[in-house]
């Protein structure tokens, strides 16, 4: 990979990926709310549907959170509590190994019915089936990192990706080249990762900035009032 490209999808990219996320949700939300939706199709093949929405969105909330963890925290700080860089690597490659297989399994169940059931296929949209076929390939590449994770047990190529993450957030010119010498795998992972942000305005996945999180702080208690008669009908004396 020549030096202008690299260059261009680990060091631009990024930011394009990124602000595209952001302008385009908030374009989307201010001018297109009634499509700002999931499109739920959970009258059809409704077990599958539950079976793989659960596995998928508990296996890809916990792949997120770890990836932003992993990622974004400085190195100083996990090993000031006693963590090196191999062993926080050994326990990313655990959780990830784990909750990848629960995403997985759940994925392919969303994919398989999106696509096999003709009655499904037929109300889905393009961007419907190209997210998941993306989001299927994004996350096979996912764990395809692992066995090359394990080749690296001194935890060295964790710290340049997180070196690059954390070059991209805090703005840094020369952050693509501390991935300069990463696998494959781990670049087309990124690329991929990046697309899934560009083209994330533009889908069904822009209902998860409505995620209901006030709903676990709700009070435990709800007002009821009675009906008010309707107009013409009386009270009893």
């Amino acid at each position: 990979m020549s030096d202008i490209v690299h260059f261009a999808l680990f060091g631009i990219f990024p930011y394009i990926a990124i602000a595209t996320l952001l302008v385009g949700s908030l374009i989307r939300f201010d001018r297109e709310q009634y499509s700002w939706r999931s499109g739920s199709s959970q009258l059809l093949r409704r077990r599958q549907l539950v079976a793989g929405s659960i596995l998928f969105h508990v296996g890809i909330l916990l792949l997120l959170a770890g990836h932003f963890v992993g990622l974004l925290t400085p190195k100083e700080i996990y090993m000031a509590l006693g963590l090196t860089p191999a062993l926080k690597q050994m326990i990313a490659i655990v959780a990830g190994g784990v909750f990848g297989v629960v995403c997985f399994v759940g994925l392919t169940l969303l994919l398989h019915r999106r696509l096999f059931d003709a009655r499904i296929r037929g109300t889905s949209s393009g961007m419907d089936i190209l997210v998941l076929v993306v989001l299927w390939t994004q996350l096979c590449l996912g764990l395809a990192t692992l066995p090359f994770s394990f080749a690296h047990s001194d935890g060295s190529v964790m710290l340049k990706l997180s070196h690059w993450a954390q070059g991209i957030v805090t703005l840094q010119p020369d952050a693509a080249g501390e991935i300069r010498d990463v696998g494959f795998v781990y670049k087309a992972h990124i690329v991929l990762g990046l697309f899934i942000f560009f083209i994330f305005p533009f889908s069904r996945l822009v209902h998860i900035w409505s995620a209901p999180v006030w709903y676990l702080g709700r009070p435990g208690w709800q007002i009821v009032r009675t009906r008010r008669p309707t107009s013409g009908v009386r009270r009893p004396a």
